[in-house]
């Protein structure tokens, strides 16, 4: 399946950075104990995610804490995306998380984003752009002084790199989100309240060219978020027959990555359970056994069927139910780092 177009029943897309309900038998998911101090994440991410911490992450949780949420084990995972490593709760019970992709391009940071039952939604691209838009929000926000205070202490020799107090008053920009879009970086929140202003303003031109920046592949890799958004501004303008191609070509992106629910872009993409039907025909013995005669390798057959069952879990978020068979797929698949990782249990 290619990210930009073309059929949807092509090539299956791995669990990998795209280039992008069956009961199960007793888990054999490993159950340990984590505290939850900035110390652990960050040796969670080395010993567990194999992967490299990011730099300031420890400033990120202390900000956090300075907001009210409280931090969180690495490792209490249950019920959500085991592909997430838990920071923090708010009050309202949200989880903000890092998304350790199965694989990813050398050098490309961890994204943050927030859990929800049917996969994530993408809050920043990496920990400073997260810490550097806080900065400015709180700045913006005229708290008081004692709060400002403690935010920019928590960000530490991060805040004094990404961001000067003061700088969003100088810059006589009386609008935050054109500032954060301008010296921050973009953010799918942002920009989709950027297209629904230009919709309250009557400027159809301006949302749909908006929404069709908001998909460029370069701005949020492996996310199929910008193209869910993009059919609904379609199908809001009245361009039905773009809309439902543009939501078929969402639906090529992992599906836990929509932003929504899976049903609400098959409605778009005028989908029955085709997909679904599709995609548990694949990763059925006779599907696989077919996928063989055909000379694709073992391996990469255990990779398709992983990323195929991360989309079928965001259906419903059965997360816990499939992962002792997608933990088996990445072992299977040769990638048993990221098997032990996605099992790790607190």
């Amino acid at each position: 399946m290619k990210a930009g177009g073309g059929l949807v029943f092509g090539a299956p897309r791995a669990a990998v950075l795209p280039s992008l309900f069956a009961a199960r038998r007793r888990s054999n998911v490993t159950f340990r104990c984590y505290s939850s101090s900035s110390s652990d994440h960050v040796s969670f991410i080395k010993d567990i995610a194999v992967a490299q911490p990011p730099e300031h992450l420890n400033h990120l949780l202390k900000m956090l804490q300075v907001r009210g949420e409280s931090i969180v084990s690495p490792g209490a995972k249950q019920g959500m995306i085991p592909l997430a490593i838990p920071l923090s709760k708010n009050s309202l019970g949200s989880v903000t998380a890092l998304l350790r992709w199965p694989t990813a391009p050398p050098g490309m940071e961890m994204p943050v984003v927030e859990v929800r039952s049917y996969g994530v939604w993408l809050l920043a691209k990496s920990v400073d752009q997260y810490i550097h838009r806080i900065l400015v929000e709180e700045d913006a926000a005229n708290s008081s002084t004692e709060r400002i205070e403690e935010v920019f202490h928590a960000s530490g020799e991060a805040g004094e790199k990404l961001y000067t107090k003061g700088d969003f008053a100088k810059s006589c920009n009386s609008n935050l989100d054109v500032y954060l879009l301008q010296k921050v970086g973009l953010f799918p929140d942002i920009l989709e309240r950027k297209v629904v202003d230009h919709f309250k303003k009557g400027d159809h031109v301006s949302a749909m060219v908006t929404g069709e920046f908001y998909t460029k592949k370069e701005h949020f890799p492996g996310f199929g978020r910008p193209f869910v958004f993009n059919a609904e501004v379609l199908l809001k303008v009245g361009r039905n027959l773009e809309a439902k191609d543009a939501a078929r070509g969402a639906l090529k992106s992992p599906w836990w990555t929509l932003g929504c629910r899976y049903q609400e872009v098959a409605d778009i993409a005028e989908w029955d359970d085709e997909q679904i039907e599709f995609i548990r025909e694949k990763v059925s013995e006779e599907g696989k056994e077919e996928d063989l005669k055909k000379g694709k390798e073992a391996a990469q057959i255990s990779l398709d069927e992983a990323a195929f069952l991360l989309d079928l879990a965001s259906i419903e978020g059965t997360w816990d139910e499939e992962l002792e068979r997608i933990v088996e797929c990445y072992n299977e698949g040769g990638l048993p780092e990221i098997a032990n990782f996605l099992k790790y249990r607190d």
